[in-house]
């Protein structure tokens, strides 16, 4: 569009009007899509693939914000960007729901049978996908929709094979029996990190084992008396001198009556309760790993639907809590159980169903993490590390990886990646390949499916092609640039792209990772379901707009930080944007028809139009700088209060002068550079607010068919004039301090008062004479008097600002006692500056440590803040005699 205001803007700013139709736009323009030019830098994303589960929440939200803030901005600055999109099969939380669904109307997966069910899972992704894409829409997203993924693509799908079978045969995969985390509810295996912990009331119950062929006894305490029908063996601390007569002896299993050695191991805490354990190698870990040692059987006594089995006897078929009581009644009963503790201990929790997690004995397939977290921490020792933003969570990536197990792969899950592994049916032999066995006849394939995140581990490189190394995607835009994330899951998610990343690509898989924290509500709370107080950000767009949620989003919190949802913050954004709004619609009215070409900078220039250029420059600089180290609440700052203040308060204000006056080659002036520095604001803008930036954007003089891919503005040297910025901050200080005392009188602005000005200097005069027409349209003086010899009135307010003394004659305005107590709080402020900075100045470190130009500028204050303290000090005086 070459001319301004060719479509009037509505008079109310209305952000459903504006935003609805304007991603259409952007998406049927191809403007998210790579660039055809490939002398272009590329830049890439991967999106953190939101589960096929439901709706977006706010924390989505958040994080899909900056990356499209990140992206929108390096697309404008001229990069190749793809910002690759995608959703992830979830396994247990998907199959979950099917299952819930199926549940309701009388069904289980096992009544459909394995294909009909993963029919069903296929149309569920189906129908989630879709309305996930439509919040992605209203959020704005500038997301590469040609290259969206799903992590059970065919393509991903041949990754995942690819990395199963090369680590098996590297002998990093194996298939074993070991204590697992179980869930019960959904009936499957989970890693160490799917399960939360939570304190709980719990019990201790104290028992006594009998010696075999003795009157001893042997007390043992446990939390879970149901396992005690799967212990094979007692254990003590080798050096207990309470039990080295019972070592190698036999004890009595209550109930049961089985006959169990009791075994010496320094695992055994000796001064832990009575020194003695019980060892359930099937039912706990450490049991386990004694087990081992002492060739223990493991005796498993439950179902994987928490019931218990054929080995706990009488009590088959009772829930496990069923069973722990009347386990516990009937130990009572036969005198073995002779107290009863309370106990608060913490409890694993299955993160998908909430069940109490059971420790499990299974037959699983694990990878041996040990080699690939070598290989990643020594990533991090080299200059091609991944870059934690902020860097403290390093050491919590690190923390985790020099502390890593085997990692859990296997779930006895339908929906997801199925384990690439078959069994003879006659020999057992097992067959692990990317294709199935030829005679397939003969074989079985593994049931299980793969942990969700062995899948979303490759998401950075198997999005882009891999494991064909040629592929396009994959040579230009792999390594990624930046993944965006909450620090919730760097163990889930971060470290595993890490470490499979370099295993496989021998790269890192991004060149920065943000960290971000939670959303919690007003009072801090992690939002939930339970509490009542979770917030829908489609609710919210609904009320307020897109841009103004993304703002608020962008601008709430620092890097790594968590942050706090407040209604009225957004309500906020929302009038920030209606400024934006009112200020861009006042701007086009009174640009004519100015086209593009027609906007020229070289003229003759006033005092604010130099400065708001300035100020520009500055702003650009800051914007850009804090972006690009994803400082998205300070550059937000910068941009709030060059427009809020700068450009709105102050310069289209005092561009009311030309634009009303009779000079036109003032007027054409003035309109070229409140269109071209509306314009570049607008580009800033853009990242954080791009509905209304857009919408302004098309309305302005400009070339170019979006602002999606506009030039990102660049400061202008030429536009730069310390002289005038200072001039300028002057002027603005002698006005505001006019309205200070005008409010403090209680004196209207439309009310004529007069108004001294002494300068400190002729240049300063001469300046203030220049702008005379700013001190009389926003002081509206009835006399102005500026001269280096003025005389202050014999009772008049004053104010002292940097250069210059005002006074205002007092007769008619205020009391004098009023203005006295004014007056000594305002020395009281600058005697405590002058004391601040000379203590500053007082401090060998810092003279000798700080910049220099940070030391000089520490200087300069005390000296501004003297002369203000002297003159204040020469006011009180003289209304005091």
């Amino acid at each position: 569009m070459g001319k301004a205001n060719e479509t009037s803007m509505p008079s109310k700013y209305n952000p459903h009007d504006i935003e609805q139709g304007l991603y259409k736009f952007w998406v049927d323009g191809d403007f998210f899509e790579p660039a055809d030019d490939k002398t272009k830098e590329p830049f890439s994303i991967v999106i953190p693939p939101p589960n096929v589960t439901g709706r977006l929440h706010l924390g989505h939200a958040w994080d899909t914000t900056m990356q499209d803030t990140i992206a929108r901005m390096k697309r404008m600055q001229g990069y190749d960007v793809l910002w690759m999109p995608g959703m992830d099969h979830a396994g247990i939380a998907t199959q979950a729901k099917i299952e819930a669904q199926l549940q309701e109307q009388g069904q289980s997966r096992y009544d459909l049978g394995r294909e009909k069910f993963l029919e069903a899972a296929w149309d569920w992704k189906e129908d989630y996908a879709a309305f996930i894409r439509s919040q992605w829409e209203k959020l704005g997203l500038g997301l590469t929709y040609s290259r969206e993924r799903f992590t059970l693509d065919e393509g991903l799908s041949d990754a995942v094979r690819e990395v199963f079978v090369s680590l098996y045969e590297q002998g990093l995969i194996y298939r074993g029996e070991y204590i697992i985390n179980w869930d019960p509810d959904t009936q499957t295996a989970l890693s160490d990190i799917e399960v939360e912990y939570a304190e709980i009331e719990g019990k201790f119950y104290h028992m006594r084992y009998p010696i075999k062929n003795s009157d001893e006894m042997i007390d043992i305490a446990t939390t879970r008396p149901e396992t005690m029908l799967g212990d094979t063996a007692v254990a003590v601390h080798p050096d207990d001198e309470r039990y080295q007569h019972l070592i190698g002896q036999t004890v009595v299993l209550p109930i049961v009556g089985r006959e169990m050695d009791i075994v010496a191991d320094s695992y055994v805490d000796m001064e832990m309760g009575s020194g003695a354990v019980k060892i359930t190698p099937a039912h706990d870990p450490n049991d386990f790993e004694i087990g081992n040692r002492h060739g223990l059987e493991r005796i498993l006594v439950m179902h994987e639907d928490g019931s218990m089995n054929e080995n706990a006897g009488q009590y088959q078929g009772m829930d496990r809590f069923t069973c722990r009581k009347q386990i516990v009644s009937d130990l009572q009963e036969q005198g073995v159980l002779f107290e009863i503790e309370d106990h608060v201990h913490q409890v694993g929790h299955s993160e998908r169903s909430g069940a109490i997690v059971e420790p499990y004995l299974s037959t699983q397939w694990f990878v041996n993490m040990q080699p690939l977290a070598d290989a990643a921490i020594k990533l991090q020792n080299g200059e091609e590390k991944v870059n934690f933003v902020p860097d403290r969570f390093e050491q919590t990536y690190l923390h985790w990886m020099e502390n890593i197990r085997d990692w859990c792969i296997s779930r006895q899950l339908w929906w997801g990646h199925r384990i690439p592994a078959w069994y003879h049916k006659e020999t057992g032999e097992v067959y692990v390949g990317k294709e199935a066995p030829a005679d397939i006849e003969n074989w079985e394939q593994d049931a299980d499916v793969l942990d969700t995140w062995f899948s979303s581990a490759l998401w950075p490189f198997s999005t882009m092609g891999w494991p064909d190394e040629e592929a396009s995607d994959f040579n230009r835009y792999f390594p990624t640039n930046v993944l965006v994330t909450g620090y919730d899951i760097i163990f889930f998610w971060v470290s595993r792209m890490i470490f499979q990343s370099k295993q496989f690509t021998g790269e890192r898989p991004f060149k920065d990772v943000l960290i971000h924290g939670l959303i919690r509500d007003s009072e801090g709370r992690k939002m939930s379901k339970s509490l009542g107080n979770g917030v829908d950000p489609m609710d919210v767009i609904d009320q307020y707009g897109a841009d103004s949620l993304r703002y608020f989003l962008l601008t709430g919190s620092t890097p790594g930080q968590d942050l706090r949802f407040h209604w009225e913050k957004v309500e906020a954004t929302w009038n920030f944007a209606n400024k934006v709004w009112n200020a861009s619609r006042f701007s086009l009215m009174n640009m004519g028809d100015l086209s593009y070409d027609a906007i020229d900078l070289t003229g003759e220039k006033s005092l604010a139009d130099k400065w708001i250029l300035t100020r520009l420059n500055e702003t650009i600089e800051h914007v850009t700088k804090n972006t690009d180290k994803y400082e998205f609440g300070e550059a937000g700052r910068h941009l709030y209060n060059f427009i809020w203040d700068d450009l709105c308060d102050w310069y289209i204000e005092m561009a009311k002068l030309p634009l009303y006056g009779d000079d036109e080659e003032h007027k054409q002036t003035t309109r070229s550079v409140l269109a071209y520095v509306l314009d570049q604001t607008m580009r800033m803008l853009h990242p954080y607010m791009p509905f209304v930036t857009e919408e302004i954007w098309q309305k302005l003089p400009h070339k170019g068919a979006s602002i999606t891919v506009a030039k990102w503005p660049e400061p202008r040297a030429e536009f730069h004039d310390d002289k005038a910025a200072s001039d300028m901050k002057r002027l603005v200080a002698i006005i505001k301090s006019v309205r200070n005392s005008r409010a403090e009188a209680d004196t209207p602005l439309s009310k004529q008062i007069q108004l001294y000005i002494k300068p400190e200097n002729d240049a300063i005069r001469a300046e203030l004479e220049n702008n005379r027409h700013y001190l009389e349209r926003f002081c509206n003086p009835s006399d102005l008097i500026i001269a280096t010899d003025v005389e202050a009135p014999e009772k008049a307010m004053s104010a002292v600002v940097t250069g210059a003394e005002l006074f205002l004659p007092l007769e008619g305005l205020i009391d004098i006692n009023q203005e006295i107590a004014r007056l000594d709080k305002e020395l009281t402020k600058w005697t405590n500056e002058v004391e601040r900075v000379q203590k500053k100045l007082a401090n060998e470190g810092f003279v000798n440590k700080a910049p220099q130009q940070v030391v000089d500028s520490e200087r300069q204050k005390e000296q501004d803040y003297l002369e203000k303290q002297a003159k204040v000090q020469e006011r009180l005086e003289e209304l005091k005699n």
